[in-house]
């Protein structure tokens, strides 16, 4: 008899997560956490890997063992001890001024591991790294942010409109969304959150690293404020935008 299901939700409400957070955290839908949860469906091989990294179980305490009536322990003494458990990751923090640097050594083990380095608890198992970007093309994201991106492996696991670290060949390091479109082959279209700033487009061909933005660390009082003047200006920029943007997709 498996008790993966059964372990599913009382590990995650161990943790407090929701459903949802569970998912994003095991890189799945929700549906499926609920299916696992509900015994209406077996958890894959992968999932059940990446829950023994984070609870730091073995595949055999998930599938085999009750865990919430677990000999000698309490939901709270469970609680206590996931919680003491946290795992950290350390994140290579690449600032403004080794930007240019990066994008020659990015691929060097040898100038990654003289980056600074800082932890984040509660990351999901993966490769991070953060990026200090400069100016105001990404408001209301300040100048001077830190952007803490998960590594894509490929530009097929990229998703419309979310927002991205990109280095490119052409462009450096950039922090943008990042749209793509069928109907223009190899080419990536990014966009900024300041409507000022027109899109453009990359060659794929000229990406070398695509970092998903996970967490944005800022100072405090650095969130610049708008009159009416600039935000009507700026809707009016972005509906231009957008009329652009459709006549180019019809």
């Amino acid at each position: 008899m498996s008790y993966a299901g059964k372990n599913f939700r009382y590990l995650r409400k161990l943790r407090g997560w929701t459903q949802e957070e569970f998912a994003n955290k095991l890189n799945v839908k929700r549906s499926l956490v609920g299916a696992y949860e509900e015994e209406r469906a077996e958890p894959r091989l992968d999932v059940l890997e990446t829950m023994s990294v984070i609870f730091k179980l073995s595949l055999d305490e998930l599938l085999l063992q009750d865990l919430s009536e677990a000999k000698g322990s309490s939901y709270l003494e469970q609680r206590r001890k996931l919680k003491t458990a946290v795992q950290s990751v350390n994140i290579q923090f690449v600032p403004v001024k080794a930007a240019a640097g990066y994008l020659a050594g990015y691929a060097d083990p040898d100038f990654v591991d003289e980056l600074n380095t800082f932890t984040l608890p509660m990351l999901a198992p993966g490769q991070y790294r953060a990026f200090e970007i400069i100016g105001d093309s990404m408001l209301p994201t300040p100048s001077g942010s830190v952007i803490v991106g998960e590594k894509v492996d490929t530009i097929e696991d990229v998703k419309n409109s979310n927002s991205y670290i990109v280095l490119s060949k052409s462009e450096g390091i950039v922090y943008k969304r990042i749209m793509r479109n069928n109907r223009i082959k190899n080419k990536l279209t990014l966009i900024s959150d300041n409507p000022i700033y027109e899109p453009y487009n990359v060659n794929e061909e000229d990406v070398l690293e695509i970092w998903k933005a996970v967490y944005i660390m800022q100072k405090a009082n650095t969130v610049q404020r708008w009159d009416v003047n600039q935000l009507a200006g700026m809707v009016n920029n972005l509906q231009e935008q957008v009329s652009t943007l459709k006549k180019k997709l019809n």
